[in-house]
Parts: structure tokens; sequence; C-alpha cells
């Protein structure tokens, strides 16, 4: 294919250990990245609910809104 006739002056990993460790750091960065991106998410998440919760009112004297919000949880 096109593709593989473009990258055949890359040197297998296995034969160039220069390659192999570009490989391994540009696969843990790619991993890092990957981390980052679903901690961006969790810490969206977490500003979302405040913003909900800070805009809800809740009558803490009232059983029955509680026991609705521990259902929720």
């Amino acid at each position: 294919s096109s593709i593989s006739s473009q990258f055949s002056f890359i040197p297998a990993a296995s034969t160039n250990p220069k390659a192999a460790l570009k490989s391994k750091i540009v696969a843990e960065f790619r991993s890092l990245i990957d981390e980052l991106l679903l901690y961006k998410r969790s810490e969206d998440q977490i500003e979302l609910k405040e913003k909900q919760l800070s805009t809800m009112r809740v009558d803490v004297c009232s059983t029955e809104t509680l026991k609705c919000l521990k259902g929720k949880a």
C-alpha cells in the first residue's frame, strides 16, 4: 500500500534502540494525555454538580426531601 511505502524508511524498533525508546516515550505520553483528559472530564462533572447544588433550594427540615436526595446520591 502507499502508506506502508511512505514509512518504509523507519527502522524497526527492535533493530534501533533509539527508535524503541522514542516509541516507548510516545506511548507513555499518549497514556498520560488520556489520563489527563479523564481527570479534566471528572473535574468538569464535579464543577457542574456543584453548580447544580448551589442553585437547588432544599428544605433541610423536610424528611421527604432528604429521602429523595439520598435516593439520588
